[in-house]
């Protein structure tokens, strides 16, 4: 095979073999620039064939049949007549780039599936070529995301690093897209979400499920003024547990504290009242919890109450709900169970986020799943250097061209 012949193989556009060496592990390849071939400068589009001058590069290509191939490259300099020198993209090869455009597609693509750290080891590079590649990769693939048409969102926080250090996450809950990832949870850490936004794209906004994180809600209100906060079932009850039942449960155990058998029974439950009823399979807990709730008529009150409670999410008419809401509360506060009667007046808060389910039927559960998908990129790369780019993977892993 001819030296030129090996330049055609190559794909390099432009240039022409003008060495070839190999020395059983690594081939070298010089490829000398064509003359007389013009180029375009990448600000105005003018085309230019005036060379300013010329640099020679050493640049990694795919391997090939095991072997290391590095190309010794003779980048051009033009001069624009309007822009000035510039150093001329190549379809196979970016200006600044040590890595050809087949080499970085699959160098992203196997970080899909593989740390960076063994990336780098597969092909040969350094961690921190590999990372560029995928990063280029990555943002190339997000820029057709247009987060500014989403118009029913969700927004919720999950742990970042251990010692409470959170971050925020926001979804387009109608087409699944993560839009926006930030650390930290408070009213500025969200703010730079509705700046890329912009005010005209937040005017759209017509409904955020969220949980009951107050910075959120404060934060949706002064920049999204149509849009419709929507408290998550799952949060709230979730609440009503640590808040009612469990302190209830502790009460009553003091309250039993020379009825030893009495005490064990009520000390023993907690995870029991937690738990859903439609949740408890074993018969042998299903007849633990009949007898203690039938035993204690505090803890079964507040018990019923959180199954009311959850009933509000299951109306479609708003009217209904608010009506169900009102006995719910007179309920709650005529227990004269203190923590429950806290419960409802703390929930009045809450109550139009709670009914405006009824008209946008929407939820923070999809972002359980997104914090399972992150963990396992968190796992798979052995934690991130930088936040910009976990988040940029986060947000790649749920984003589909085809679906917005």
């Amino acid at each position: 095979m001819q030296v030129n012949d090996i330049g055609d193989l190559g794909g390099w556009e432009g240039y022409q073999v003008a060495s070839f060496e190999n020395d059983g592990t690594t081939a070298t390849i010089k490829l000398q620039s064509q003359r007389n071939r013009p180029g375009t400068c990448p600000k105005c589009g003018r085309n230019t064939d005036h060379i300013h001058d010329y640099r020679w590069r050493r640049v990694r290509d795919l391997p090939l049949f095991g072997t290391t191939i590095t190309l010794e490259v003779e980048r051009r300099r033009l001069r624009c007549p309007r822009c000035g020198p510039f150093t001329e993209n190549l379809p196979w090869l970016a200006a600044r780039s040590r890595l050809t455009r087949r080499l970085g597609a699959a160098v992203a693509g196997l970080c899909e599936h593989m740390a960076l750290a063994h990336v780098a080891e597969f092909f040969g590079l350094g961690w921190d070529a590999v990372k560029q590649a995928d990063r280029e990769a990555l943002e190339r693939h997000l820029s057709g995301q247009d987060p500014r048409s989403a118009r029913i969102l969700a927004m919720d926080e999950f742990a970042i690093q251990k010692g409470h250090r959170y971050a925020t996450v926001v979804i387009d809950i109608e087409s699944g897209a993560v839009l926006w990832v930030g650390r930290g949870r408070s009213r500025g850490d969200i703010r730079p979400f509705f700046a890329m936004m912009g005010a005209e794209a937040c005017t759209r906004i017509e409904a955020v499920a969220i949980d009951c994180n107050a910075t959120y809600a404060l934060e949706i209100r002064d920049h999204c003024p149509n849009a419709k906060i929507v408290y998550d079932l799952f949060h709230i009850v979730a609440r009503y547990g640590r808040e009612v039942i469990d302190r209830v449960r502790v009460d009553e155990a003091n309250r039993l504290r020379e009825d030893r058998a009495g005490r064990k029974l009520v000390k023993g439950a907690r995870w029991l009242l937690l738990r859903n009823r439609e949740n408890i399979t074993r018969p042998e807990d299903r007849v633990r919890l009949t007898e203690l709730l039938a035993a204690n008529r505090r803890l079964a009150k507040a018990y019923i109450m959180k199954d009311d409670l959850k009933l509000l999410w299951s109306f479609k008419d708003e009217k209904e709900a608010a009506q169900h809401w009102q006995q719910w509360y007179q309920r709650a506060v005529r227990s004269r169970i203190p923590p429950l009667v806290h419960f409802a007046r703390n929930l009045v808060l809450w109550r139009d986020g709670i009914l405006a389910h009824c008209r946008y039927p929407i939820h923070t559960s999809v972002i359980e799943g997104v914090n399972n998908k992150i963990k396992v990129i968190k796992r798979m790369a052995y934690g991130f250097r930088d936040d910009a780019y976990f988040f940029l993977k986060i947000r790649a892993a749920f984003y589909h061209p085809d679906t917005g």
